[in-house]
């Protein structure tokens, strides 16, 4: 009986020692860093009152709510999975050519900077290190902004565009963690 009982903590242990549950860089740095990502895209914003009008951003860009609803009731991994590919999604996009933009090239370096940290930090939790389960509907979500990108002819109003979107997805990605380290 103790054998038994021994057996069972021993396996609890292994097994929550490698779920991404209890991965130490989400517990210790995640929240630093989306505080950080979130501020660095404030900073970025555009000054200009006379930018891009709500009503056309609706119509050029739709936002994947439903791959964030179902993203939110996936198991641990998934949700780490999806969100590493969003700030790698992210990344590519902010690499083209923004110079059109009015931010500071410092900032977003350090922008892009710490978006790939948090997505080499959250890999790091995924059990599995071959699991590479991505979103097709998600890549082709961010090929749209990217599209609406060139329609709008890189235009400083098209980058605010952008900005407005990827801190739409960083707030949602930060509630996709959030419930993880809430449920530990």
């Amino acid at each position: 009986m103790l054998g038994r009982i021994l057996c069972v903590c021993v396996f609890l242990g292994v097994f929550s020692a490698g779920s991404p549950l209890s991965c130490k860089w989400m517990d210790h740095k995640f929240r630093q860093f989306s505080k950080t990502s979130l501020d660095l895209l404030d900073t970025m914003a555009h000054n200009s009152t006379n930018s891009t009008e709500d009503a056309e951003v609706k119509h050029t860009v739709s936002f994947p709510h439903e791959l964030y609803s179902q993203a939110a009731k996936a198991a641990a991994e998934d949700k780490l999975s999806f969100t590493v590919q969003v700030l790698n999604e992210m990344e590519t996009l902010l690499n083209k050519n923004h110079s059109s933009a009015s931010w500071e090239e410092k900032t977003v370096d350090n922008f892009l900077g710490v978006v790939s940290r948090q997505a080499d930090g959250l890999h790091s939790c995924i059990r599995s290190h071959g699991h590479k389960k991505h979103s097709k509907k998600l890549h082709m979500s961010f090929k749209r902004l990217s599209h609406v990108l060139e329609q709008m002819g890189d235009s400083a109003e098209a980058w605010e565009l952008i900005r407005k979107e990827i801190k739409n997805h960083l707030m949602r990605v930060d509630l996709l963690i959030s419930s993880l380290l809430t449920a530990n």
